[in-house]
C-alpha cells in the first residue's frame, strides 16, 4: 500500500506539472505570438477572452463531471485537451490566424479550467489519506513547469525560435509525459453515490453545512475571497508580466521572458516549502503574510519607475501569490461536511479568478497602460491581508484513521522542529 501511494502522489504530482509547463509555455512567447499576428493591447485581451470562455465552461460543469465520473475521467480528458489547445495556439501562430489562436486558447481553457478543479478534489483526498500537508507542494509541481516552460521560451525568444514550433513541440511533451503518468490515477475519487446523494438529503442539503447551501457558509465565501484575490495576482502575472516588463518598464521580450521566471521560481521555492511554515505557523499567518509580500512587490512594480526594482519586486509578488491557492483549497476541505463539493466550490472560483479575471486587465491597460491596471489587482491583495483568518489556523484536515498504521502505513513520522523545508514535503 505504501508503493502504491507513493506512485498516486507521484503521478497526481506530473499531472499538475503538465498545465504548469503548457501555460508558461504560451505565456513567454505572448508577445512573440502578438507580433506574428499584429495585435494591440486590446486585441490581445480579446484573443484571451478565447481562455476565458473556455476556463468558465470547463469550470462551471467540472463539480458536476467530477460528481458523475468521479476524478480520473475528468483529469484525462481535461490534460488531453490542455495539450490540443497549445497545439492550437501554436497553429493559429503559423497561420498569422488570430481566430485560431483564439480557438486554441479556448480549448487549453476547456480542459484546465475542468481538469484542474479534478486535480484539487484528487489532492485534497490523497492530502486527507496521507495525514500530512501535500497541497502545497502539488501545487509546486505546477510552479516546477512553469519554470521549466518559461526557461525553455526564455531561451526559445532569445535565439529566435519561430514561437509555433516551439508551442507544437511543447505539446507533444504534455502528451508524453501524461501518457507515462495518467495510469496511477485511481478511479472513483469525488465521484457521488445514490447512498451519498440520499445522505446528504438526510442531512438537509448536498453539501450543507447545518442544513445550509453552500453559497450561504458564510467562511466558505471568505475562503473563496481570500483564494479569488490571490488566484487573481497569480493569474495577472501568468497572462500578463512579461507584456508588462516590456511595454511597462522597456525591458526587451528576452528579460521580459527572464523576468517571468524568476516570478515562477519565486512561486515553486515558496509552494515546496510551504507546507513547512503551515505546520509551523499556521494557515493564517502564512497566508496574511504572503498577502502582505504580494502587495509590497505589486506596489514596487506599479509604482517604482526603474526596471531593476521592479525586476526584484518580482520575486516578492511570486513569493507573495504563491501560497493562496494550495492553501484555501486544504481549508476549504476541513471547513465542514462533502469536502468534495467544498474543494469544487472554491477551485472553482480559484480558476475563474486565475484564467477568467487577467483579460479584462487587458481592457484597463489599455486606457491607463498595464502597470495603471495592476492597481486593481493590488486592492484585492489587499483585502485578503484583512480576510486570512478565514482560512483558519488549522493544519489540512486529515482521515480519522492517519494513526492506524493498519489503514495508513504509509504516513510519515512528523519531522523535527529543525528540519528543512524540503525534508519536509518530500
Amino acid at each position: 500500500m505504501a508503493t502504491a501511494s507513493r506512485r498516486r502522489r507521484l503521478s497526481l504530482s506530473l499531472m499538475f506539472l503538465i498545465p504548469g509547463l503548457s501555460l508558461s509555455s504560451w505565456v513567454t512567447r505572448t508577445p512573440d505570438v502578438r507580433d506574428e499576428l499584429g495585435a494591440s493591447t486590446a486585441e490581445m485581451g480579446l484573443i484571451l477572452f478565447g481562455l476565458s470562455v473556455g476556463s468558465t465552461i470547463g469550470i462551471a460543469t467540472s463539480g458536476a463531471l467530477v460528481a458523475r465520473m468521479g476524478t480520473r475521467p475528468v483529469i484525462g480528458g481535461g490534460t488531453v485537451l490542455i495539450a490540443l489547445g497549445v497545439a492550437g495556439v501554436g497553429t493559429g501562430a503559423l497561420a498569422s490566424s488570430a481566430a485560431l489562436v483564439t480557438a486554441g486558447l479556448f480549448v487549453f481553457g476547456l480542459g484546465g479550467g475542468s481538469g484542474e478543479v479534478a486535480l484539487n478534489v484528487e489532492g485534497a483526498e490523497v492530502e486527507r489519506l496521507l495525514g500530512r500537508s501535500v497541497m502545497t507542494a502539488l501545487h509546486g509541481f505546477f510552479s516546477l513547469g512553469t519554470v521549466l516552460g518559461a526557461s525553455l521560451g526564455m531561451l526559445a525568444t532569445a535565439a529566435g525560435f519561430p514561437v509555433q514550433w516551439h508551442l507544437i513541440i511543447m505539446s507533444g511533451v504534455a502528451l508524453a509525459v501524461f501518457l507515462a503518468s495518467f495510469g496511477d490515477v485511481p478511479g472513483g475519487v469525488g465521484k457521488r453515490t445514490a447512498t451519498a446523494a440520499e445522505a446528504d438529503a438526510a442531512e438537509g442539503s448536498e453539501g450543507a453545512a447545518g442544513g445550509r447551501p453552500l453559497w450561504k457558509d458564510t467562511r466558505l465565501l471568505l475562503i473563496g475571497a481570500v483564494v479569488l484575490a490571490m488566484a487573481l495576482a497569480e493569474g495577472a502575472a501568468t497572462d500578463w508580466l512579461p507584456l508588462l516588463m516590456v511595454d511597462g518598464h522597456d525591458l526587451d521580450a528576452a528579460l521580459g521572458s527572464l523576468v517571468y521566471v524568476g516570478f515562477a521560481t519565486a512561486m515553486t521555492v515558496g509552494r515546496f516549502c510551504g507546507g513547512f511554515f503551515i505546520d509551523r505557523f499556521g494557515r493564517y499567518l502564512v497566508i496574511r503574510t504572503s498577502a502582505i509580500s504580494a502587495a509590497l512587490g505589486l506596489v514596487v512594480v506599479i509604482f517604482v519607475d526603474h526596471p531593476a526594482a521592479a525586476g526584484a519586486a518580482v520575486l516578492f509578488w511570486g513569493l507573495g501569490a504563491s501560497l493562496g491557492f494550495p492553501v484555501a483549497i486544504s481549508a476549504a476541505g476541513d471547513s465542514g461536511p462533502n469536502p468534495t463539493a467544498r474543494v469544487s466550490m472554491v477551485a472553482m472560483i480559484a480558476y475563474a479568478a486565475f484564467l477568467v479575471g487577467p483579460p479584462g486587465l487587458g481592457f484597463l491597460g489599455d486606457h491607463y497602460g498595464l502597470r495603471s491596471a495592476m492597481i486593481a489587482v493590488l486592492a484585492l491583495v489587499a483585502t485578503a491581508i484583512f480576510l486570512a483568518p478565514a482560512v483558519g489556523e488549522r493544519r489540512p484536515a486529515v482521515a480519522d484513521v492517519k494513526n492506524d498504521p493498519e489503514t495508513a502505513p504509509w504516513r510519515a513520522p512528523e519531522p523535527a522542529d529543525d528540519a528543512a523545508c524540503a525534508d519536509r514535503d518530500r
